[in-house]
């Protein structure tokens, strides 16, 4: 019988920061081997414990400037005066092999990555269950005063996209939360347009 065939999808998700997004992604590729977190490049400097090339591809202002002349980003964006992009190789390579990819990124980004690659992304907001909520898990994570105001002001702009999205999944419940945004992965995969070589085998079936 001919096997059937799965083009790999580009799960992002979305949030305010503070939102749970990065928190999900990490579980979720701990628990599925053949989800993949997708590395970001990233003009801003290195966190405690955080390592080049396994958080972020750290780079300067001039060497990110020059991947985006180069073509090299399926989306890039300012935020909080920084630079963050997607490098568009490693996609393209995973999702020919049928591997899927999890990203944690604004909705701008969501946004860049469905005009560059339609088809292929499922796109997932995080809703916090309120903004004291969230302003709350903000000031537990350690960021200054000046910080929280920052993210809650952009706060409020970025929960006002969550119609962009095809899913919704509310970060009340954190385990709530993953179970529902596994549900959705294993969905897309599943869908009918992603699955090749199902005319063929279909085909086979009577032989």
């Amino acid at each position: 019988m001919t096997p059937i065939g799965r083009r790999g999808l580009c799960l992002v998700l979305a949030s305010p920061s503070g939102g749970g997004k990065s928190a999900i992604a990490r579980r979720l590729v701990a628990s599925d081997e053949n989800l993949t977190l997708s590395i970001s490049t990233t003009t801003r400097a290195p966190r405690v414990g955080e390592q080049d090339g396994v958080d972020y591809l750290f780079r300067t202002q001039p060497e990110f400037d020059g991947m985006v002349a180069d073509g090299e980003f399926l989306e890039y964006a300012q935020v909080f005066e920084r630079s963050y992009g997607t490098p568009r190789a490693p996609v393209d390579a995973a999702l020919i092999a049928g591997r899927d990819i999890v990203f944690d990124i604004d909705w701008q980004g969501h946004r860049s990555l469905q005009a560059a690659m339609p088809g292929d992304v499922v796109g997932v907001f995080i809703m916090p269950p309120s903004l004291p909520a969230l302003e709350s898990r903000l000031t537990q994570r350690g960021d200054g005063a000046d910080a929280v105001a920052r993210r809650m002001a952009r706060a409020r702009d970025e929960i006002s996209h969550w119609a962009e999205f095809s899913h919704v999944v509310l970060n009340d419940d954190f385990d709530t939360a993953i179970a529902q945004v596994r549900a959705i992965l294993h969905a897309a995969r599943l869908a009918t347009a992603r699955q090749s070589g199902l005319a063929d085998f279909v085909a086979q079936l009577g032989d």
